[in-house]
């Protein structure tokens, strides 16, 4: 036992150090080598993830995420009941990456099939309403320009059917962007007044032009990631920017009134031939505008169907014209709120009259001298008697009055390009405009300017602004741009109940009293017929026939202007009479207007 003992402690005692030291050399040089890797791996990641971090994230992500515009929606039009006029509605554009236009599977009947490009495209051009082959052109075209196109666009606006039907074949290079669009529910219902958009959304007239302060949306962004076979990653989206929307425009028009006014006028134009022709209801009490109606009238979804591009717009704020004998109230009320004359003051008015200042003023027919009251002038509508009254006045003093009226400027509504009509300083008068412009001639003025006139008059001298928006609502549901209606008062009381007494006695007494008749309600109107202007300088042989007043006379609550262009086929106040006489009509029985109790005044007409 001891001695095997002994013999294994030698054998121990024999290890060769050599070997032992040679070892540890290998551990140490080994973990030398694995730190200077580790220590090399160390600093790369440090350079790529600190030194590098930004630019070669940049770099990912630009190589694999993609930017898409968030559209803000527009703002609503609408009526005063709310009715929505203008609005926008969601539609897509279908896109595509051509350059990952390829073949793909897809599972049928449980086994995978590869459905090629030609098919995918043929899928795509049924959903879409087009050929296979004019997809597959599109392809070509885009890769042509640019062997690496990842964009194109398959089909633009489309609803949300089609957007479904695309989606539901799985075609992994085909994606979709929301893209809104402008809808009018009502078509051409105030059509000429609301205006309309161009194909890229840009405001082009009316009070989408007008209003697009308040209207006009501000887009967003976001970025996706895609994959290496181009298609969306899901949940990948990152909102950048957020898009706001529009405000809403409320207007004060009715469009259940504007609808039956622009048929109302539209018939009667037709039925006359009529180039052109305008319809305006006016609130006495707040001067808003109810009702605006253009004939021909235009769908601001389908502007290209109206072909005349001066039909688009509304000629009752933008065309100006010599009003005519409608204009005489205002030459009336002048006098009367002066203290001139009275209602009873006479006058002789010859066919022809020669002022001292040699210009020449006649009747429209020939007639012995008349001894006319101030009443009578206005029911039979003479020149010559109105020149005697109006040259009472300076002709300074008569300027100054039409433009209290509001004529010479645009009115308050801040439509875009409204017409201000022409009235020349009194020092640009010459013989002849110092009396035209006492009976509608010499000067011009829109629709809306003679119907502020008409209500100046019915409001007891007091012209209210001429509004057509109340404002603009917030998305908070506040309103701005809310417009001051603070009236001016033009006339004293008893001058503007004067003239409406006169503007009374003229519609019992006057030749269209059988077509304008309203039975159980007083009313007073005037009729009016103008030249038109050639271009140049000149006349034609058209007229501008008209017709404005106001009812109750009694209590006057709602105005009507009608004036109708060139109706070749009746050109005179017997064209727009019926349609007065049917709007305002449609005017007090929508709106409840208490009947007439008390009889209308029986002034003198001659002495």
């Amino acid at each position: 036992m001891s001695v095997r003992n002994s013999s294994a402690r030698q054998t121990g005692a024999r290890t060769n150090p050599t070997n032992s030291r040679s070892s540890r050399r290998r551990t140490f040089f080994t973990l030398v080598v694995l730190f200077a890797v580790i220590g090399v791996f160390l600093v790369r990641l440090v350079d790529i993830q600190v030194v590098q971090a930004d630019s070669l994230t940049a770099d990912s992500v630009g190589n694999r995420s993609v930017g898409q515009v968030v559209y803000g929606s527009r703002g609503e039009i609408v009526d005063a009941n709310g009715v929505v006029l203008a609005g926008t509605v969601m539609r897509y554009n279908i896109t595509m990456s051509p350059v990952n236009a390829t073949p793909f599977k897809r599972t049928v009947d449980g086994k995978k099939v590869v459905i090629s490009v030609a098919e995918a495209a043929a899928e795509i051009g049924a959903a879409t309403g087009q050929t296979g082959d004019a997809i597959l052109l599109t392809i070509g075209a885009a890769l042509e320009a640019n062997a690496k196109a990842n964009f194109a666009y398959i089909a633009q606006k489309v609803d949300v059917d089609v957007l479904r039907a695309v989606q539901e074949l799985h075609i992994p290079w085909t994606y979709s962007e929301n893209s809104p669009s402008r809808v009018y529910p009502n078509g051409a219902v105030a059509g000429n007044m609301l205006g309309y958009l161009s194909g890229e959304g840009v405001p082009q007239a009316g009070l989408e032009s007008g209003q697009n302060t308040c209207l006009g949306s501000t887009n967003g962004s976001e970025t996706y990631e895609k994959g290496a076979d181009g298609v969306r990653i899901p949940g990948s989206s990152v909102t950048s920017t957020e898009a706001v929307d529009g405000g809403d425009v409320i207007t004060t028009i009715d469009s259940d009134l504007n609808w039956f006014v622009q048929q109302t006028l539209a018939a009667r134009a037709q039925e006359t031939g009529a180039a052109w022709a305008t319809a305006v209801v006016q609130d006495v009490k707040t001067g808003k505008l109810l009702a605006v109606a253009d004939y021909p009238s235009v769908d601001p979804n389908n502007v290209g169907g109206t072909k005349n591009p001066e039909d688009r717009g509304s000629r009752a704020f933008t065309q100006s014209f010599e009003p005519g004998s409608t204009f005489k109230a205002l030459t009336m009320a002048s006098v009367l709120d002066a203290g001139a004359a009275t209602l009873e003051t006479g006058i002789v008015a010859p066919y022809r009259y020669l002022p001292a200042n040699g210009a020449n003023i006649n009747d429209s027919h020939a007639h012995p001298d008349q001894h006319m009251t101030l009443t009578g002038v206005l029911i039979d509508s003479s020149n010559t008697g109105m020149s005697k009254f109006g040259e009472k006045l300076t002709d300074q003093q008569r300027y100054d009055y039409m433009t209290a009226f509001g004529v010479g400027t645009p009115t308050e509504t801040g439509f875009p390009r409204e017409d201000g009509g022409i009235l020349h300083p009194v020092d640009e008068w010459d013989n002849q405009t110092s009396y035209a412009t006492m009976f509608g001639q010499g000067l011009t003025t829109t629709a809306l300017q003679v119907a502020s006139i008409y209500q100046t008059i019915a409001n007891d001298g007091v012209r209210m602004p001429v509004q057509l928006v109340e404002g603009c609502r917030q998305a908070d549901g506040t309103m701005a741009n809310v417009p001051d209606q603070v009236g001016t008062r033009v006339l004293s009381e008893k001058a503007a109940q004067d003239t409406s007494d006169v503007l009374e006695m003229v519609y019992q007494k006057s030749w269209v009293q059988s077509k304008w008749n309203i039975p159980g309600y007083r009313v007073a109107a005037k009729t009016g017929t103008a030249q038109m202007p050639d271009g140049q300088g000149g006349y034609s042989n058209g007229y501008l026939v008209s017709v404005s007043g106001y009812a109750p006379a009694d209590d006057p609550q709602y105005v009507v202007s009608v004036s109708i262009a060139d109706p070749v086929k009746l050109n005179t106040s017997a064209a727009p009479a019926p349609v007065f006489q049917e709007i305002m009509s449609q005017v007090l029985k929508k709106y409840r207007a208490v009947p007439s109790g008390a009889t209308a005044p029986d002034l003198p007409s001659t002495w």
